[in-house]
């Protein structure tokens, strides 16, 4: 079984975040993806909640995980959701399924917002590249 990551934020490639080039050493880029959730602008980076809206819809990039165990690893500590940080942290690392553009679905690891977005502003275009706000 293959490992696959969706991101969503800073991690994109058109980011150019540093954390960027780990995830890249060591996976794959499989493609533009979506997945079914609210997404919201935390600070200078985002967070996303699953939906049961079929039309709500975030765009991510989906990878390959050449070493899962390594790169998730690495991941966890920058996304602050390793047991290096004290609960409750502000992401958690879940298995969802999300879509490739050429309309197959895969099961992958997904950063899931772990705090209450009520504060938080949506980002409409559900794109944190391109952000219409609400």
């Amino acid at each position: 079984m293959a490992d696959f990551l969706f991101v969503y934020g800073t991690l994109r490639r058109a980011c150019a975040h540093p954390m960027h080039a780990v995830l890249a050493a060591d996976s794959r880029y499989m493609g533009i993806a979506h997945y079914q959730g609210k997404l919201y602008r935390v600070s200078h980076y985002p967070g996303v909640v699953p939906s049961d809206n079929p039309a709500q819809q975030v765009v991510g990039e989906v990878y390959q995980l050449l070493k899962p165990a390594q790169t998730l690893a690495e991941l966890d500590r920058y996304e602050e959701c390793s047991a290096d940080f004290p609960p409750p942290q502000e992401y958690r690392r879940v298995l969802q399924q999300v879509t490739l553009e050429n309309g197959d679905s895969v099961n992958a690891w997904v950063y899931l917002y772990n705090h209450s977005t009520d504060k938080l502003t949506a980002i409409l275009s559900g794109d944190f590249l391109n952000q219409g706000i609400e």
